[in-house]
C-alpha cells in the first residue's frame, strides 16, 4: 500500500494561493504582529506584481517592524523613486533611516513627508 503524500514546505506555504489570497494572508500575519511571516508572503507577491505600491509598502513596513531595516529601506526607496509624492513612504523611509542612526539622511525625508501631507511648521 502506497502511503506517500505531498507535504507543503514552508516556502510553498507562503507562496500558496492566488495573489488575492496571499495579500489577505499577509495582512492577517501583519495584523497579528507576525511581521517576518508577513514579509515572506509579501516578498513573493511583490516579485509577482512589482508595479503595485500597496504590497510593496506593507512589505517595507513588515521589514521595518521585524528589524530588517536595510530591506525596508530598499523597498521604500523603490516606492519613492516611482512615486516621489508618496508621503507615507517618505515618512517610513525617514523613520527607517533614523532607526539606523542615519539622522542627516532622515531629516530631508521627514521634512518632505510632512510637507507632502500638509503639515507645515508653525513659526
Amino acid at each position: 500500500m502506497d502511503t506517500t503524500y505531498e507535504t507543503t514546505t514552508g516556502a510553498e506555504y507562503y507562496a500558496h494561493g492566488t495573489p488575492s489570497e496571499r495579500w489577505e494572508r499577509a495582512q492577517l500575519f501583519f495584523g497579528a504582529k507576525e511581521y517576518a511571516a508577513a514579509a515572506r508572503v509579501l516578498a513573493g507577491l511583490v516579485e509577482e506584481v512589482p508595479e503595485q505600491t500597496g504590497p510593496r509598502l506593507l512589505l517595507a513596513r513588515a521589514y521595518y517592524h521585524s528589524a530588517q531595516l536595510r530591506r525596508a529601506e530598499a523597498e521604500l526607496r523603490t516606492i519613492v523613486e516611482r512615486d516621489p509624492v508618496e508621503h507615507y513612504a517618505r515618512l517610513m523611509l525617514g523613520r527607517t533611516l533614523e532607526r539606523q542612526g542615519r539622522h542627516e539622511e532622515a531629516g530631508p525625508q521627514l521634512r518632505l513627508a510632512a510637507a507632502l501631507s500638509g503639515e507645515f511648521p508653525q513659526d
